[in-house]
This record gives C-alpha cells, sequence and structure tokens, in this order.
C-alpha cells in the first residue's frame, strides 16, 4: 500500500472526500490521490492556486493577509485548506504553499513549506523546512501533507 491510499482508504471509513488547494505542489498532491484505483470515490479535486491573487479570488484567502505576510505562512495554508473544502464541497481539505526555489522569496529560504488539513472535526498546520533540489522539496512536501490528512483523520476518527 502506499501513503495516498492510506489516506483514501481513511477516507473511506469516514464516508468523506478530500480536496485540494495546491502551490509550491503544483497538483501533485491531487495526482498522487488520483494514481490509486477507485479514487474517484473520494477525490473531489484540486485547485492549483500557484498566483497570490489566485489564492485570493479562487479560494477565498484573505487578500490582507496575503499583502502582509505573503504566501508563505501557516495561516495563508491554514485559508487554502478551508478553501478547498468550501470551493470543492469537499469533507476534508488540504494545502501546501512554500519556497521550492531556486531561490528565497522574501525572508523565507528555499525549503521553507507550510501543509494545512481542515476536516469537519478539526484542522492541523504544520511548517518545516526541507533540503534538496526544488523536486526534492515538492516530493516531500507531498509526502508530509499526506502524513498530516492521515493523521488529521486518525486523530478525529476516535
Amino acid at each position: 500500500m502506499t501513503l495516498a491510499s492510506d489516506v483514501l482508504d481513511a477516507l473511506g471509513r469516514r464516508g468523506w472526500t478530500i480536496g485540494t488547494a495546491e502551490s509550491l505542489t503544483g497538483g501533485l498532491v491531487v495526482a498522487s490521490l488520483v494514481d490509486v484505483p477507485g479514487a474517484s470515490l473520494y477525490v473531489r479535486g484540486g485547485v492549483v492556486a500557484y498566483s497570490t491573487d489566485v489564492k485570493a479570488s479562487a479560494l477565498g484567502v484573505d487578500e490582507a493577509l496575503l499583502a502582509g505576510t505573503g504566501p508563505v505562512d501557516a495561516t495563508v495554508a491554514q485559508q487554502l485548506a478551508a478553501g478547498a473544502r468550501r470551493v470543492l464541497g469537499a469533507d476534508v481539505g488540504v494545502a501546501t504553499t512554500g519556497v521550492a526555489g531556486p531561490d528565497p522569496q522574501g525572508d523565507h529560504p528555499v525549503g521553507t513549506v507550510f501543509v494545512a488539513v481542515e476536516t469537519p472535526e478539526g484542522s492541523a498546520v504544520s511548517g518545516f523546512r526541507l533540503e534538496g533540489s526544488r523536486a526534492d522539496i515538492r516530493t516531500e512536501s507531498v509526502r508530509r501533507a499526506l502524513e498530516l490528512v492521515l493523521a488529521e483523520l486518525r486523530a478525529t476518527g476516535r
């Protein structure tokens, strides 16, 4: 089994669906989920909001927050996850934002990443600093996002 299939199994046990809002991962989270046979039962879709204005217009991230902190921020990640739930009509929203490189973004060095998950029963956000190439950072961000989803599903499934 893969991490993505574990997430889908956990969603299936709850009867829940999932939607993604992705920036630095550019759709890799939703792609990893739909690689699993039967994913259409649980995956509502994904929004790639690479541009800051799209984060606000498509997913409802607060424009003042984006102007103040910039898009690489824990609260932005939380608002992206909430936006994914709302826009896609999903039970679970998962979001990624960060700096994959090659250049830093503002005060954030390459490898700064935030992932967030929102469910009807709770939410979680995690920030971390990753090392490696742009591809390494994006791939590891997908893994961490799926792990956070699984952890939140297990925590709220009691």
